[in-house]
Protein backbone atom coordinates (compact mmCIF):
# COMPACT_ATOMS: atom_id res chain seq x y z
CA UNK A 1 0.00 0.00 0.00
CA UNK A 2 2.27 2.52 1.02
CA UNK A 3 5.11 1.82 -1.60
CA UNK A 4 3.39 3.08 -4.58
CA UNK A 5 2.30 6.42 -2.52
CA UNK A 6 5.32 8.57 -3.73
CA UNK A 7 4.70 12.47 -3.68
CA UNK A 8 3.76 12.32 -7.53
CA UNK A 9 1.24 9.67 -6.87
CA UNK A 10 -0.75 11.45 -3.75
CA UNK A 11 -0.39 15.43 -5.38
CA UNK A 12 -1.90 14.07 -8.65
CA UNK A 13 -4.94 12.37 -6.80
CA UNK A 14 -5.08 15.87 -4.74
CA UNK A 15 -4.98 17.88 -7.93
CA UNK A 16 -8.46 18.69 -8.04
CA UNK A 17 -10.53 20.98 -5.57
CA UNK A 18 -13.38 18.65 -5.44
CA UNK A 19 -11.21 16.05 -4.33
CA UNK A 20 -8.70 18.23 -1.88
CA UNK A 21 -11.81 19.67 -0.47
CA UNK A 22 -13.16 16.07 0.02
CA UNK A 23 -9.81 14.76 1.50
CA UNK A 24 -9.33 17.84 3.98
CA UNK A 25 -12.84 17.70 5.37
CA UNK A 26 -12.30 13.71 5.95
CA UNK A 27 -9.18 14.52 7.49
CA UNK A 28 -11.33 16.73 9.75
CA UNK A 29 -14.20 14.73 10.83
CA UNK A 30 -12.24 11.43 11.15
CA UNK A 31 -15.30 9.82 8.71
CA UNK A 32 -18.37 10.81 6.75
CA UNK A 33 -20.69 9.22 5.10
CA UNK A 34 -21.65 10.53 1.34
CA UNK A 35 -24.44 12.05 1.96
CA UNK A 36 -22.76 14.95 4.53
CA UNK A 37 -19.98 14.75 1.73
CA UNK A 38 -22.84 15.71 -0.47
CA UNK A 39 -24.37 18.56 1.57
CA UNK A 40 -21.46 20.22 2.69
CA UNK A 41 -19.72 20.38 -0.79
CA UNK A 42 -23.04 21.15 -2.44
CA UNK A 43 -22.30 19.00 -5.40
CA UNK A 44 -23.86 16.31 -6.90
CA UNK A 45 -24.03 12.85 -5.35
CA UNK A 46 -22.73 11.50 -8.51
CA UNK A 47 -19.87 13.98 -8.63
CA UNK A 48 -18.66 12.92 -5.22
CA UNK A 49 -19.01 9.39 -5.56
CA UNK A 50 -16.94 9.75 -8.09
CA UNK A 51 -14.15 11.40 -6.60
CA UNK A 52 -14.36 9.33 -3.58
CA UNK A 53 -13.94 6.45 -5.75
CA UNK A 54 -10.98 8.11 -7.16
CA UNK A 55 -9.31 8.80 -3.97
CA UNK A 56 -10.37 4.88 -2.99
CA UNK A 57 -8.48 3.62 -6.35
CA UNK A 58 -5.41 6.06 -4.94
CA UNK A 59 -5.10 4.72 -1.84
CA UNK A 60 -6.01 7.49 0.44
CA UNK A 61 -9.14 6.90 1.36
CA UNK A 62 -10.95 3.34 2.43
CA UNK A 63 -14.84 2.89 3.38
CA UNK A 64 -17.07 0.76 5.19
CA UNK A 65 -20.96 0.35 4.62
CA UNK A 66 -23.55 0.39 7.50
CA UNK A 67 -26.69 -0.38 6.42
CA UNK A 68 -27.88 2.06 3.78
CA UNK A 69 -24.37 4.35 4.57
CA UNK A 70 -21.00 4.20 3.09
CA UNK A 71 -18.66 6.29 5.06
CA UNK A 72 -15.12 7.35 4.12
CA UNK A 73 -12.29 7.22 6.19
CA UNK A 74 -8.19 8.27 5.33
CA UNK A 75 -6.66 4.69 4.46
CA UNK A 76 -5.30 2.93 7.74
CA UNK A 77 -2.69 2.42 6.14
CA UNK A 78 -0.68 6.36 5.11
CA UNK A 79 2.38 6.66 5.35
CA UNK A 80 2.88 9.37 8.17
CA UNK A 81 4.00 11.61 5.56
CA UNK A 82 0.95 11.93 3.90
CA UNK A 83 -0.81 12.23 7.44
CA UNK A 84 1.68 15.55 7.89
CA UNK A 85 0.55 17.10 4.35
CA UNK A 86 -2.64 16.89 4.86
CA UNK A 87 -3.32 17.58 8.33
CA UNK A 88 -0.39 20.73 7.53
CA UNK A 89 -3.03 21.81 5.03
CA UNK A 90 -6.36 21.64 6.65
CA UNK A 91 -4.56 23.66 9.49
CA UNK A 92 -3.37 26.58 7.29
CA UNK A 93 -6.57 26.94 5.30
CA UNK A 94 -9.77 26.30 7.76
CA UNK A 95 -11.01 29.55 6.17
CA UNK A 96 -11.45 28.09 2.68
CA UNK A 97 -12.84 25.13 3.80
CA UNK A 98 -15.19 27.09 6.47
CA UNK A 99 -18.15 27.41 3.86
CA UNK A 100 -18.02 23.39 3.68
CA UNK A 101 -17.65 22.90 7.22
CA UNK A 102 -20.86 25.13 8.13
CA UNK A 103 -22.95 23.42 5.69
CA UNK A 104 -21.92 20.52 7.28
CA UNK A 105 -22.54 21.50 10.82
CA UNK A 106 -25.75 22.52 9.36
CA UNK A 107 -26.67 19.73 8.48
CA UNK A 108 -30.18 18.25 9.89
CA UNK A 109 -30.67 14.37 10.18
CA UNK A 110 -27.05 12.68 10.09
CA UNK A 111 -26.97 9.53 9.58
CA UNK A 112 -26.00 7.93 12.98
CA UNK A 113 -22.83 5.78 13.53
CA UNK A 114 -22.13 2.68 15.19
CA UNK A 115 -19.23 2.09 16.94
CA UNK A 116 -16.65 0.39 14.81
CA UNK A 117 -15.30 -2.50 17.35
CA UNK A 118 -17.16 -4.47 19.48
Amino acid sequence: MADHLTPTTVFKCLADETRVRLMLLITREDELCVCELTCALDESQPKVSRHLAQLRTCGLLADRRQGQWVYYRLHPNLPDWVHRVLTTALDANRHWLSPDAKRLEGMGERPERVAACC
